[in-house]
């Protein structure tokens, strides 16, 4: 397998616990690249050192500001397919064979489906996402994509849509859309997202922003 032809985004926010191992799991499989999203402590020099590509942002922007980064990244790299997993160790590495088979398969964008979602907010998103556009589990992190999605709109979010973006615009485009159980492990670190009314709100405010960007909905095929 070409390394550079799989490109693996990972945000990273102060994940020095567990981002050498996360690196190291998923190198086998493309690039990693971390994105460091104004960490405080070691995350950028243990990324370094377990073999990824880093980009720092010296300032915490924002789950879907590093994953621009590391889009940008990516597609400067000449990846073929880029793939987003978070930084804490919950998304099974071995999972990352499948989703570049079914993008070899011809789907264009795989999206994973949780076995839970923690919040409410996200279960109502999933069940909009589900009835608008075919996609069961929107906020789910663990994507792959075709670069070619990603030049064709241009960016990968541009309205805080918690890495939905990109997803929808492929389903609205007519885009094969691949869903796929993943699993996931206990998160040992903060949330992502802050505590349970900022996190809920927050989400509920993406769902609102999503439902007004997307003006030709479409169901993905599975």
């Amino acid at each position: 397998m070409e390394r550079h032809r799989v490109g693996i985004v990972i945000p990273a926010l102060n994940e020095a616990a567990t981002i050498g191992k996360v690196v190291e799991n998923v190198s086998p499989f493309g690039l990693a690249i971390v994105v460091d999203d104004g960490s405080q402590d070691e995350t950028r020099e243990l990324a370094e050192a377990a073999g990824a590509a880093v980009v720092r942002h010296p300032d915490n922007r924002g789950y879907d500001e590093a994953l621009n980064s590391g889009f940008a990244c990516a597609d400067k790299l000449g990846c073929e397919y880029v793939i987003t997993m978070d930084a804490d160790g919950q998304h099974d590495s071995n999972m990352l064979a499948t989703f570049i088979t079914a993008l070899d398969d011809g789907g264009d964008v795989v999206v994973g489906i949780r076995e839970y979602r923690q919040r409410v907010a996200e279960h109502i998103f999933a069940w909009v996402a589900s009835i608008k556009w075919g996609i069961r589990d929107p906020m789910c992190g663990m994507k792959a994509y075709r670069i070619t999605v990603y030049r064709e709109l241009g960016h990968f979010d541009s309205s805080d849509s918690i890495g939905t973006e990109l997803t929808f615009y492929a389903a609205n485009s007519g885009r094969r859309i691949v869903q796929l159980p993943v699993k996931t492990r206990e998160r040992t670190s903060q949330p992502r997202f802050g505590r349970r009314y900022s996190a809920n709100k927050r989400i509920l405010q993406a769902v609102w922003r999503s439902l007004r960007a997307q003006r030709l909905p479409a169901k993905a095929s599975t």
